[in-house]
């Protein structure tokens, strides 16, 4: 047996010289390059594939069957002179036996300066399409082939499907490797160039350390990126699952949708892709771009359907005006230039390939703070959804800022009415009537983004604690807004107003190359001083009260002074407990008695200020003008009456003013200022002219008007004469008709 077993080793020994020796001979004495041609029609034949090899073929057999390529090119068979890929370099080996055992157990695999090339043509055809395929067969040859194909075709066993490959290979590098992909029909490219990769031992169902970078680009939009990846990667073909665990990816990009800034990103957590459930996931995900920092998680399932996401997204505090400037995308100037430093929001998240929803969504813009809901429905009709309540907003922190020619106009208006002011003295009533303005008071900065409202499909329900909306707070107001297709409509904006309520509805229609605007109003009972706003330099108002107005407005444009100068419509207003403010009514009536007594007034003026107890009109607007003819007023001791225009258009106003008065009623009446009887009935006219912002100040006692009021009283006075001597004379000599008829004469 010792022999034997000697004998055999000896054998075996022998048998393993004999294989060392023949794998030497044929590796040395057996050229493969003297085989091109072969292994080119080889190619042809089987793969379908037309194989180029400019370089050498390096191989060894055992126990590793390497092979090594250089200069090789691959191109489809209909079009062999126009390779979709070529390489520099290509080497690999692998171990002989384990193939026996479906095994492969390779080393080092190296790939080397690697171009493909796919293209679409006009037709939408693919070059990548006819690989493998062989050409049509001449004269009806491939006729038959097709068809004889399935029935000589037989399935494989179950147990040769199911067994997969083992894969066992040291390492995987690729260097210098470009890949470009363009499309004729819509002009489009895209290509990934300087690729690098590396790889650690590739072993299935075992962690892959993998590292790889590029520079990508696109045409439509220009755009270049630089990339970098890293993490493991691990796999089971079987349970069709995998995994890249602590994946880093970072890099900068620009381009045309960054203004030519450059943005740097990354991005990092643990992926899973479960093919076999349909389920996807990225876990402790971490994103920033530039200034922007966020963490979440995403979950996608029914990947083979339409895939639908959910998950969870928090962003830390940035500032949002700085990050879109430099994204190039910069804000349109606000005025206030501090709006948007500060954002910060969470929510969950659920999304289509079509949609997404912010649900449980909590925001902090700057002093505010937003609960609720946000929706994407529909990305391509814009489809937007919107429930969100907050606690303060300033709404005017957010709009745009003047442009310098809307500055400089208001610089002029303001000029023209402190000049005005400046030679009102209203209660003296001696000072000349205020010309009237000539300044536009309105800009002519664009409103409204036509194009995105024209786009927009918008149902909005937001709520208030405070909304801060031109410079006035509601409190607790509601907001109800829907848009489609160029129509928004303002269902309802309300709230409470300085203990008084507001109300507003309306519609914005951009249908129209013009768009037209419709407001309706209701306002009860709020503090008037706070409608009349005067820019710059804070001012006293020249009214004060409580004001009640419901209004039916028109308008076109898309400014303020497009809409003022088409504004049409109608409105009522009542003011209660109100006071001209700086304007002592009272005097100018007795400096206007006291002319009509022919007398001087002796006492100095009182109270700058004028009660009144209601103040009430209509309006009708035509093109910017609001004509007023039945204004009326209850004054302690007075009735007055009115009509006139207001300008919208330079805040003018235009003004006849009778006033009824009884005289001075203090306890010590200055004489001048006295009240006979004949006086009584007799209404003293004022003419108002100016800006809105003079109020009573601007009215002066008109002169012309109380000419003839004194002859009205002096032909009163003469015919009270009369009537004392006929009845002197003719005392009761005559019937009372007689007499009567006779003081008639004198009344024509």
């Amino acid at each position: 047996m010792k022999a034997f077993g000697k004998i055999l080793g000896l054998g075996l020994l022998g048998l393993l010289l004999i294989i060392v020796a023949l794998g030497f001979a044929l590796t040395h004495l057996f050229d493969p390059n003297d085989y091109k041609d072969q292994i080119r029609q080889l190619a042809r034949d089987k793969a379908h594939v037309e194989l180029t090899l400019n370089g050498d073929i390096g191989w060894s057999l055992f126990p590793w069957l390497g092979l090594e390529l250089h200069e090789a090119s691959i191109a489809t068979l209909n079009k062999p002179k126009e390779p979709f890929a070529d390489l520099q370099m290509l080497g690999l080996s692998v171990r002989v036996l384990p193939l026996l055992r479906r095994e492969v157990q390779m080393s080092d695999v190296r790939v080397e300066g690697l171009n493909l090339t796919l293209a679409r043509d006009e037709q939408g055809h693919g070059n990548w399409e006819d690989i493998g395929k062989p050409l049509p067969a001449q004269n009806g040859a491939t006729a038959e082939a097709p068809a004889q194909a399935p029935a000589e075709q037989k399935p494989a066993p179950a147990d040769n499907n199911d067994r997969a490959v083992k894969l066992d290979i040291d390492s995987l590098t690729v260097n210098n490797a470009r890949v470009q992909y363009s499309d004729a029909k819509t002009g489009q490219s895209y290509s990934a160039e300087s690729i690098q990769l590396s790889t650690g031992p590739v072993h299935e169902g075992a962690n892959i350390p993998l590292k790889a970078s590029a520079f990508l680009s696109a045409s439509q939009p220009n755009i270049k990126a630089r990339t970098e990846l890293a993490g493991e990667l691990r796999f089971d073909r079987k349970l069709k699952r995998y995994n890249f665990e602590d994946m880093r990816l970072s890099g900068e990009t620009s381009g045309e949708p960054t203004g030519g800034k450059t943005v740097t990103f990354a991005a990092q957590g643990q992926l899973l892709v479960d093919l076999a459930a349909n389920v996807a996931s990225w876990n402790g995900l971490k994103v920033s771009a530039n200034q922007l920092r966020a963490l979440g998680e995403l979950n996608l399932r029914d990947l083979d359907k339409a895939p639908q996401l959910s998950g969870g997204l928090s962003i830390a505090q940035f500032n949002l005006r700085t990050f879109l400037d430099s994204i190039g995308h910069p804000l349109p100037a606000t005025n206030d230039p501090a709006a948007f430093a500060k954002l910060e929001l969470v929510s969950r998240l659920q999304g289509t390939p079509n949609s997404l929803v912010l649900e449980d969504l909590a925001v902090k813009l700057d002093d505010s703070t937003f609960s609720g809901r946000v929706a994407v429905e529909d990305f391509a009709k814009q489809a937007l959804r919107l429930q969100l309540k907050g606690d303060t907003f300033d709404a005017d922190r957010y709009l745009p800022a003047k442009s310098e020619e809307a500055k400089g106009a208001t610089a002029a208006r303001q000029a023209e009415v402190k000049q005005q002011e400046a030679s009102a003295v209203a209660s003296s009533g001696a000072t000349p009537l205020p010309n009237a303005p000539t300044q536009v008071a309105w800009s002519d900065d664009k409103l409204l983004p036509v194009d995105r409202l024209r786009a927009l499909d918008l149902q909005a329900d937001l709520a208030f604690g405070s909304l801060t909306l031109d410079k006035l707070p509601i409190e607790a107001a509601q907001l109800k807004a829907v848009g489609q297709a160029g129509l928004l409509t303002l269902q309802t904006l309300r709230g409470e107003l300085y203990n008084g309520t507001f109300e507003a509805k309306g519609t914005v229609d951009v249908r129209p190359a013009v768009p037209q605007v419709g407001v309706k109003t209701n306002i009860q009972r709020v503090p008037v001083e706070h409608f009349i706003k005067t820019e710059g330099k804070q001012q006293t108002p020249p009214v004060k009260g409580l004001l009640t107005l419901t209004s039916d407005l028109t308008a076109t444009g898309n400014s303020q002074k497009a809409l003022v100068d088409t504004l049409n419509g109608n409105a009522n207003f009542t003011i209660n407990d109100g006071v001209l403010v700086n304007a002592n009514l009272e005097q100018q009536l007795c400096q206007a008695i006291a002319t009509l007594n022919r007398k001087t007034l002796s006492g100095e003026p009182r109270g700058k200020d004028t009660p009144f107890q209601e103040l009430r009109g209509s309006l009708v607007v035509r093109n910017g003008v609001a004509s007023n003819p039945d204004l009326k007023a209850r004054i302690p001791g007075l009735t007055v009456n009115g009509h006139g225009d207001l300008d919208l258009r330079v805040l003018g106003m235009d003004y006849n003013i009778g006033v009824i008065v009884e005289g001075d009623q203090r306890a010590m009446p200055d004489p001048a200022c006295q009240v006979n009887e004949r006086y009584t009935g007799v209404e003293v006219p004022l003419r108002c002219r100016g800006p809105l912002e003079l109020g009573a100040k601007a009215c002066r006692l008109d002169q012309d008007g109380l000419g003839k009021v004194a002859a009205k009283l002096a032909g009163n006075r003469l015919k009270d004469k009369l009537d004392e001597k006929i009845e002197e004379k003719l005392g009761d000599k005559v019937s009372p008709e007689v007499k009567d008829a006779l003081k008639g004469l004198f009344k024509r």
